[in-house]
């Protein structure tokens, strides 16, 4: 698991914002997941980008995937409401393969990580400040869960961490075929 503070500009996480607002003017936040992971979320994938908006894009694939893998065409957005978070879980290899990679803007979110199937161990806490990069590769991707926290479970190093609306850009790698 790797996280790169501010990998963008305050200017550059306006920027997509204003590119992503669109797609979500007439989607409701849901508080139900096909896989119960998700509570309070708006998603989509997006694939037309403005061209400096396509910059940044291109930026997290040269950062975070190597020039043989193959990158999926679509972005995925992921919008949780001041009040949602992301219960523990490991993302489905039918939609992912290694790596995925996920810019956040908007609110710092602390992510757990934890063992998959030792839901006892002690827990990874990993601080997402707002235009920060995280790439979770092999075994951060496939051995652990990884949860965004309730705001009233967010703390990190015994500190607060306040949750607002924050909003995903995520680049995953096909699946394995």
């Amino acid at each position: 698991m790797q996280v790169l503070p501010d990998f963008i500009t305050p200017e550059e996480e306006q920027l997509l914002v204003s590119d992503i607002q669109p797609a979500f003017k007439r989607i409701k936040y849901e508080y139900s997941h096909w896989d119960n992971a998700i509570h309070g979320f708006r998603e989509t994938e997006k694939s037309t980008w403005s061209s400096k908006c396509n910059d940044i894009i291109a930026r997290v694939q040269e950062v975070a995937f190597t020039a043989n893998e193959q990158v999926m065409p679509y972005v995925h957005i992921l919008d949780l409401a001041e009040n949602g978070y992301i219960k523990p879980h490991v993302d489905s290899i039918k939609f992912c393969g290694r790596t995925i990679a996920g810019i956040s803007l908007l609110s710092a979110s602390v992510m757990r990580l934890k063992l998959d199937g030792k839901p006892d161990d002690l827990p990874i806490d990993i601080l997402l400040e707002p235009r920060s990069l995280y790439i979770m590769k092999d075994s951060a991707r496939y051995d652990y869960t990884h949860e965004i926290l309730r705001d009233e479970e967010s703390y990190w190093k015994g500190k607060h961490v306040p949750r607002s609306r924050r909003i995903s850009v995520i680049r995953r790698i096909e699946p394995p075929k």
